[in-house]
């Protein structure tokens, strides 16, 4: 399954959140499902329930489906509690990195910035979203990511404040990972044990 290209807007209205990871825009007064009747109230299942939570993660960080599982079974393997170390994975993907250090609009700019090779990574250009960042890492912006508008937008009106695993200075166009992530740190509400218990019976 491909990444999801189409209406941003829509997908966060179907999984009642706003995820800015995907998009800046908010869902305003329409707080409720696109379509005809979207307005009118309905109960989920235990399975929608589980299912929106584990949407939320996906379209969030913008992965595959087969990405989101091999995360889940990394975190499963550790020690720490599976839907904690989901988070924290997730959190710690360069492209995230470079979206909460405040140089990308979304997530799904962030990996642009990436993909391009405008961000160096201890020094070295990278072009791989993925890269897992750890304590003491920097990211640096090339020369020419620090003239584009979309960053220096970003830069003096940064779409979320800066969590606290992370020193970002804008001005420099740097950034330092001071410690792991905390599940409690990810920016939108999310039921991360209905996506462990999700994923629990289908892998």
């Amino acid at each position: 399954m491909s990444r999801y290209t189409g209406p941003r807007l829509k997908v966060m209205r179907a999984l009642g959140c706003e995820l800015p990871g995907l998009s800046r825009k908010s869902v305003g007064e329409r707080d409720y499902p696109p379509g005809q009747h979207g307005a009118r109230p309905r109960r989920k299942s235990d399975y929608g329930l589980k299912l929106i939570e584990k949407q939320k993660l996906r379209m969030n960080y913008g992965l595959t489906e087969a990405q989101l599982q091999r995360l889940f079974r990394e975190a499963k393997r550790a020690k720490a509690p599976t839907g904690s170390k989901l988070l924290e994975l997730l959190e710690r993907r360069l492209d995230n990195f470079v979206f909460r250090a405040g140089f990308a609009p979304t997530l799904v700019a962030a990996r642009q910035l990436v993909r391009h090779k405008h961000v160096l990574l201890n020094g070295q250009p990278v072009n791989i979203p993925s890269i897992r960042i750890k304590p003491g890492d920097a990211i640096v912006l090339t020369d020419k990511a620090r003239r584009m508008p979309m960053v220096l937008e970003c830069v003096e009106q940064p779409a979320l404040t800066h969590p606290e695993w992370l020193n970002s200075d804008g001005k420099g166009f740097q950034a330092v990972v001071t410690r792991l992530p905390e599940a409690s740190e990810v920016p939108f509400p999310v039921a991360v044990q209905h996506v462990v218990e999700y994923y629990a019976v289908r892998i």
